[in-house]
């Protein structure tokens, strides 16, 4: 029987995002895959931010990989930070390597990833970012397989 979770988040300012990255760091183990969507501006990079700074990666070394396409950062667990905007389909993402990296011992958080979604792992933690006001936005979680469930029932209680 496959699991299923969802959990929502309101942000009111950069704090409450940093806040958020910590509380999922916490949750990382190697292997968690994350699919970051939103539109330009929602706060996509910026919570990549924060996840890295709460795994010892310096935040001013992370920025969007737009046209790098794929960034990787050395904190707790290696991070692999991919922007799949500029991209025109899947084969060029696995050109990447990211076959190789979404199945790696370090954590993969992809921006624009429903543009890739046909070739992510089954478990992956979906976070729909939806920009509220200037300062405000709403993080929308929800995950089907072990790993993300165990993520989300983690948050539901810490956050």
């Amino acid at each position: 029987m496959e699991t299923a979770a969802e959990w929502s988040f309101d942000s009111s300012s950069e704090a409450d995002t940093r806040r958020l990255g910590a509380l999922l760091a916490a949750q990382l183990v190697p292997g968690t895959v994350i699919a970051l969507n939103g539109n330009l501006g929602a706060g996509k990079t910026r919570l990549v931010q924060a996840i890295s700074a709460a795994l010892g990666v310096d935040p001013a070394e992370v920025n969007s990989p737009t046209f790098v396409l794929v960034q990787e950062y050395e904190g707790r667990l290696p991070l692999y930070h991919f922007d799949t905007y500029r991209l025109k389909d899947t084969d060029e993402f696995l050109e990447l390597g990211a076959d190789e990296l979404l199945y790696a011992e370090g954590v993969c958080l992809i921006e624009w990833a429903e543009k890739v979604s046909e070739v992510l792992p089954p478990d992956v933690l979906q976070i729909t970012i939806t920009h509220v006001s200037e300062t405000a936005r709403r993080f929308e979680f929800s995950g089907q397989g072990p790993r993300s469930t165990r993520i989300i029932a983690a948050l539901k209680t810490t956050g």
